[in-house]
């Protein structure tokens, strides 16, 4: 606790058992495997040990979004259901995010209206593209009506890139540096990707509720906003203000982020009350995070913002 706030790390990651064991190749092996299964003894204690009261808990990478689409709502809605036993067991330390089944938007879109009403899950979590297509393509907006009519976020998290783009972007050091293709670029460039064309889509215009979250303090977006928006507003465009839209519907957190210059930055761009800390755990140390939060040299206000005030309004905790 800060005061009278609580801490919520809100990108903290599990595997479930039935829906983990559809993954393959390297998205199906984790150095962390024992630490993504736990959602008891293990996991509560590395909170206490680090100071952090509640996660809210998100089915680690590729989660459903490389499922087939026969078999995708029957195993999405059973992971979502064995989550909300978890977070009904210790309802003060850990809420949820639902699993989505978007190789079927319309099931989609149900699944997270069910999983808000029936379990009192905080929003979503979407990894990556779906079998390889990006989500601001219109068949999966019903997705993104129903986030809008419940006031619940979607938080876009990277997966591993397409095969096509591993081989052209990386494969000449992925073998030496294998984390090119994950959390040092890969991850950041599909994602960012992913939040521009959300917005060049104008998916916003229609769904004026609509919030998106984006980790490790919005995949570099609030570095570049200054330029982005400038470009696409360049004579021969049509009109539209990245910024604008950006600064309207988007939080983003600290995930596996904890820079100081990083959080200035994006503190000047979006202001403190859209940045929500979170460490990415298990695949970043509880601590690291909280080591790096004594550090910061901001005001008690902005401090209890960030580490859990501005969730706890965000996602109605």
């Amino acid at each position: 606790m800060l005061g009278n706030c609580p801490v919520i790390a809100l990108e903290e990651h599990y595997w479930d058992e039935e829906l983990s064991g559809h993954f393959i190749g390297a998205e199906g092996k984790s150095p962390h495997i024992a630490l993504l299964k736990d959602v008891g003894e293990i996991r509560l204690r590395a909170m206490d040990e680090a100071g952090i009261d509640m996660q809210v808990l998100s089915h680690g990478a590729p989660a459903a979004q490389k499922l087939s689409a026969d078999i995708c709502v029957d195993v999405t809605r059973r992971t979502n259901e064995r989550l909300a036993e978890v977070c009904a067991r210790h309802p003060t330390r850990f809420a949820g995010f639902a699993t989505l089944p978007t190789p079927q938007p319309e099931q989609a879109a149900l699944e997270l209206e069910r999983c808000v009403k029936d379990y009192g899950f905080k929003g979503a979590m979407i990894h990556g593209l779906t079998n390889g297509e990006f989500h601001d393509d219109r068949k999966f907006w019903p997705i993104f009506e129903v986030a809008s009519k419940l006031d619940v976020p979607i938080y876009f998290h990277p997966a591993v890139p397409q095969a096509a783009v591993m081989k052209a972007y990386y494969d000449d050091y992925a073998q030496e540096f294998p984390s090119v293709i994950r959390a040092a670029w890969g991850f950041t460039v599909e994602t960012a990707t992913q939040a521009i064309r959300l917005v060049l889509s104008r998916v916003f215009e229609e769904h004026k509720g609509l919030k998106i979250i984006l980790g490790h303090f919005g995949e570099t977006l609030p570095f570049l906003m200054w330029r982005i928006n400038q470009a696409l507003q360049r004579p021969g465009h049509a009109p539209l203000s990245f910024r604008d839209t950006f600064g309207r519907h988007f939080y983003v957190t600290t995930s596996g982020h904890f820079s100081t210059p990083a959080l200035i930055c994006t503190v000047l761009e979006l202001g403190i009350d859209r940045i929500m800390f979170s460490v990415d755990y298990p695949f970043v140390v509880n601590r690291d995070g909280m080591d790096w939060i004594d550090t910061l040299q901001i005001s008690p206000d902005d401090k209890a913002k960030l580490l859990g005030g501005n969730a706890k309004k965000l996602l109605r905790l």
